[in-house]
């Protein structure tokens, strides 16, 4: 190294002058302080490291979609609240409707036939006007509202059903100008005797015939043809109004 090689040249000048005279030491020292050119090498130069620096991927931006924004329970009580209800806006529309009446019944009126017992204790037939209801059965229904007997004000006037209580009708047929009723066993006890007997038949007979297609009634019993009606009255065959 340069600076060893100086500090030994420097070492053997100052034991060279400690052995030397003083005139020979000047001369020694003007040699050995005579500059010397000390080669200094330049320091190597590092390497040059080249570091390639791949490209990093690109990720790609993901785009969110924007969420509803919530808006809070209050606000939305709120909104509730304020919608406008519907419910009082129809009622007053059913109120302000008229309501739908139903088609008013068809009636017609029908001769319907009582009896009436007199002062000389004679029985006489006895008529009166019903409204009945139009139907497909129009002799069925009149003689179910002569089962049904007179009304209070018709009572109160003296009017009486002699038919047998309970009595119902079993069928009404009509062929050819004959009508053909079967009642129910209940026709065959009537308490008031012969007199009552012919009053119940005159009621059915008379209020039957008021149909124009009838002229006369076969009275059934149970579906049966029977020849007697209580104590000898015959029916076995069809009665007319004539026949009384």
């Amino acid at each position: 190294m340069a600076n060893a090689s100086v500090i030994q040249k420097n070492f053997n000048l100052f034991k060279t002058r400690m052995t030397v005279s003083s005139g020979a030491e000047e001369e020694i020292i003007t040699e050995e302080d005579s500059p010397v050119a000390v080669a200094v090498e330049p320091p190597a130069p590092k390497p040059t490291v080249t570091i390639e620096q791949k490209p990093q991927a690109v990720e790609p931006v993901k785009t969110q979609k924007p969420q509803p924004e919530k808006k809070p329970a209050a606000e939305t009580q709120t909104q509730t609240q304020t919608k406008p209800q519907t419910k009082p806006q129809t009622q007053t529309q059913t109120q302000n409707q008229k309501p739908v009446q139903p088609p008013p019944v068809q009636t017609r009126d029908r001769a319907i036939y009582f009896a009436t017992p007199s002062s000389d204790g004679q029985i006489l037939h006895t008529k009166v006007t019903r409204k009945i209801p139009v139907s497909d059965s129009p002799m069925q229904d009149a003689l179910n509202v002569l089962l049904a007997g007179p009304t209070m004000e018709e009572l109160n006037r003296n009017i009486i059903n002699f038919i047998p209580k309970n009595t119902r009708i079993l069928s009404a047929t009509v062929r050819g100008n004959t009508a053909y009723i079967s009642f129910s066993e209940d026709f065959l006890f009537n308490t008031f005797g012969v007199e009552g007997y012919v009053a119940q038949l005159r009621q059915i007979v008379w209020t039957v015939t008021e149909f124009q297609n009838v002229k006369d009634v076969q009275i059934l019993i149970e579906g049966r043809r029977m020849d007697y009606l209580g104590e000898g009255i015959w029916i076995g065959s069809p009665i007319s109004r004539q026949s009384f």
